[in-house]
Order: C-alpha cells, then sequence, then structure tokens
C-alpha cells in the first residue's frame, strides 16, 4: 500500500524542482503581507495532534495577521504528498505547512524515491512543539522497568511483540533501535496506524508499543497499558517523574518534534513575522495548556536555529535508518 502510494506521487511530483524559485518582487510584497488567504497544510488526516495544533494556531493567526488562516488536511505517503504541494508552491508566505519532523528527517532515507528534498526544498519558519514519546507495555508483561523488559525479552527472544503504525513509522524506528542498542529479539508487528498499533496493544495481541502520549496515556490511566519511560533524551516536563530510556540505554533517543515550514525562497521579512507570531501563540497559556492534555510540550527557536535541526536529524537518521536497513515498503 505504501509503496503504491509512494509510485502515485512520484508520477504525479515528478516535476517538483529542487527549490521554489523566489517570484521578481516578492520581497517587495513583504511589509503589506498578508493581503489575502492564507492556506495552511497539514500533511496528515484531521483529529491528530499535528492538526489540532494547526487549527489551534490557525484561529489565532487569522486575528494577528487580519486575514483568513484555512487548514487543508493534504495527507498520504507518510506525509509526502502535503508536503510536496508546499515545496512546490510559490514562496511567498501563502502556502506552509505544520509538520512532523519524520517526513524531514526521515523520509528521504526511508523512501527510495521522494518528490522533494526534505532540508533542501524548505524555508524553516519556526519550531512548534515536542510530542512526548514513551514506552509502554501490555499488563500481561512481568517488568515494571525498562531494565526488567531488556531482561525479559533476553530470556525469551521472539516472545515480546512491538507494534508500529508501519513499516518506517517512529514506533518501529524505536524498536528496532532498541533491538540493536539491546542485543533482544523481538518481532515486529507493523499495523496501517497508530490507532490499530495502540488498540491491538491494549488487546494484548502485542505485548510493546513506543508511541505518542496522545494515543497511549488514555490507556495509562486506565489500567490497560503499563507506562515505563519516555524515548527523549532528557526527562518531559508533562511527566516528570517518568524516567527516559537513555536512563537505562545510555545514548537512546527518539524526540520527535513538530516545525511549521514554507516553500525555499521565502523573504526573510515575511518568515520572521510568521516565526513571531506563531511563536507568540504557541505560548499563550490556553493554547499551552490545551497541548500539554494531549502530551505537546510546545516549544520555539528561531527560523535559523531550526534549520540546523532539521539538518542534523536529517544526518543522524539517515545514518540509523541505513544502520538498521529499514524501508517504508
Amino acid at each position: 500500500m505504501i509503496a503504491s502510494t509512494r509510485r502515485a506521487v512520484v508520477a504525479g511530483l515528478g516535476g517538483l524542482a529542487a527549490s521554489a524559485a523566489l517570484r521578481p518582487g516578492l520581497a517587495d510584497d513583504a511589509p503589506n503581507y498578508p493581503t489575502h488567504n492564507i492556506a495552511l497544510i497539514v500533511p496528515f488526516a484531521p483529529g491528530g495532534s499535528t492538526d489540532i495544533l494547526a487549527r489551534v494556531v490557525a484561529g489565532y493567526l487569522q486575528q494577528s495577521l487580519g486575514q483568513p488562516v484555512v487548514v487543508e488536511n493534504r495527507d498520504g505517503a507518510s506525509g509526502n504528498i502535503g508536503a510536496a504541494i508546499v515545496a512546490r508552491a510559490a514562496p511567498d508566505g501563502y502556502t506552509f505547512l505544520f509538520n512532523t519532523m519524520s517526513v524531514h528527517t526521515m523520509n528521504q532515507t526511508l523512501f527510495a524515491s521522494m518528490p522533494f528534498d526534505g532540508v533542501k526544498d524548505f524555508s524553516p519558519i519556526a519550531l512548534l512543539a515536542y510530542v512526548t514519546n514513551v514506552m509502554v507495555v501490555h499488563p500481561s508483561v512481568p517488568a515494571k522497568t525498562v531494565g526488567e523488559v531488556i531482561a525479559y525479552a533476553k530470556a525469551n527472544p521472539g516472545r515480546i511483540n512491538y507494534a508500529s503504525a508501519g513499516a518506517g513509522s517512529t514506533n518501529h524506528l524505536c524498536g528496532a533501535l532498541f533491538e540493536k542498542m539491546t542485543g533482544v529479539q523481538m518481532v515486529h508487528v507493523p499495523y496501517r496506524g497508530g490507532a490499530p498499533a495502540v488498540a491491538a496493544t491494549v488487546a494484548g495481541e502485542c505485548q510493546l508499543f513506543f508511541t505518542a502520549g496522545t494515543q497511549a496515556l488514555p490507556h495509562v490511566k486506565s489500567g490497560a497499558l503499563r507506562l515505563l519511560a519516555v524515548t527523549e533524551g532528557k526527562r518531559s516536563p508533562l511527566l516528570p517523574d517518568v524516567p527516559t530510556v537513555g536512563e537505562t540505554l545510555p545514548g537512546y533517543e527518539m524526540a520527535v518534534w513538530y516545525g511549521a515550514f514554507g516553500p525555499a525562497g521565502m523573504p526573510k521579512p515575511i518568515v520572521d513575522k510568521l516565526n513571531a507570531e506563531i511563536s507568540r501563540i504557541l505560548f499563550l497559556p490556553d493554547v499551552k495548556d490545551k497541548m500539554a492534555g494531549i502530551a505537546v510540550e510546545v516549544a520555539k527557536m528561531t527560523p535559523a536555529e531550526l534549520g540546523a535541526l532539521t539538518a542534523r536529524d536529517a544526518a543522524k537518521w539517515s545514518k540509523i535508518i541505513k544502520e538498521l536497513g529499514i524501508t517504508a515498503g
């Protein structure tokens, strides 16, 4: 399914340029920006945390900019379809996207063919948030710590099934990296999305799942899943008493972040204006609290800092994905 979708994307967008051309006089329009509707692309289906964040910010952004900001969901091909639409758009600030880091830092290595370069074909605008990513197990697993999971897995090779939202997903990468760093043998079970993967873990079909807290924490609260750790490099302020995987397994880290990106070649004044407004909105108390309620920690960076983070993570995950031998289809 992923492979066929990828072929359709590549065929339909084969003419995408390596970078967007800057329209003559575009920089001259910057002081008056914006003068008409803005399209905010979300390359995933409605209802996910990226979509929720985009719709919350869009409402405030419309008020502050004085023009409609319309959220458009263009999902498919692991985020590639929506991202490609933005990459080929005019770099005038009227089309940009809220995206997850995997599209810009992982897909280039996971997919055999891509309709864009996740780093070169985009203008970094603003870091949006970090998603609290957790390690959970089904209660049937006799382990209450990461160390106990490792010991159990070593004593029972092949007995732990770990779920994912599909080959090449961040869930899959988390599990594969865990296997490689611990030397344990587990069984990867891919599903068609995060919702069926978490449902399978709750049902006991799989025993281990690395996923966004958005999906797992309600089941942790009900007792259907046991929370062991977070995958970030440091403890989450949203879950300060929960250890990181790296506290047991030094060097283990999966930090999942969201960013706003436009087409390559956007004028700096427009990028800076969007960065300032989006960053201000994210830290409004009601926005910050709403996102914390779904285990999303708002954040901010300058456009240059986001560009450096994107390039750094793209290099990091390219190396890891190649070492693990993972592809998206």
